[in-house]
């Protein structure tokens, strides 16, 4: 894969990850927020079984995961935390303020595991542009997120919903 498409796949990624947890918060005023996560897991997982089903090696490849490390097999947890945390935290921080914090701590993490080959990874160095953009991004959720102000000031969220969220 080219280096362009890579860097166009991720982007496009971003941009569905940062619609998920409020498309995942409306569904989970329907229907409950765990259920929503619920749902939103069975729904990914049916796509994945239909596209693994049809890829090189097909569903009997999953059968090598039991020669994989137990911490290989965890990312599904990983990722149940995240959405479940996103559905629940996205109707008080906004969609922008759970974006930058986890954005940054994503980061933020995935310098230390490249700094210290984490994960069967490639040791890497930090460097101080790392170290830099690191700071910028944490002064950036500081400035987005705003601790310091008070909820109901003029960092308030709106309090009418988009016409998409009042049809029901």
């Amino acid at each position: 894969m080219s280096r362009t498409l890579a860097i166009g796949l991720v982007i496009a990624a971003g941009v569905l990850i940062a619609m998920q947890a409020p498309v995942n918060a409306r569904l989970g005023r329907q229907i409950g927020s765990l259920q929503a996560a619920t749902f939103s897991f069975l729904v990914g997982t049916i796509l994945l079984l239909a596209i693994t089903a049809f890829s090189d090696g097909g569903l009997p490849a999953l059968s090598g995961a039991q020669h994989a490390p137990w911490w290989a097999l965890i990312g599904g947890l990983l990722g149940a935390f995240y959405v479940a945390v996103a559905l629940v935290t996205v109707r008080t921080l906004g969609a922008t303020a759970l974006t930058a914090l986890v954005v940054t701590s994503q980061l933020a993490t995935a310098v230390l595991i490249d700094r210290f080959g984490l994960f069967g990874l490639a040791r890497q160095g930090i460097g101080a542009t790392r170290l830099v953009g690191v700071a910028l991004l944490i002064a950036g959720v500081l400035l987005i997120v705003q601790p310091w102000a008070s909820v109901g000031g003029k960092q308030g969220r709106a309090s009418r919903p988009h016409r998409l969220d009042a049809q029901r």
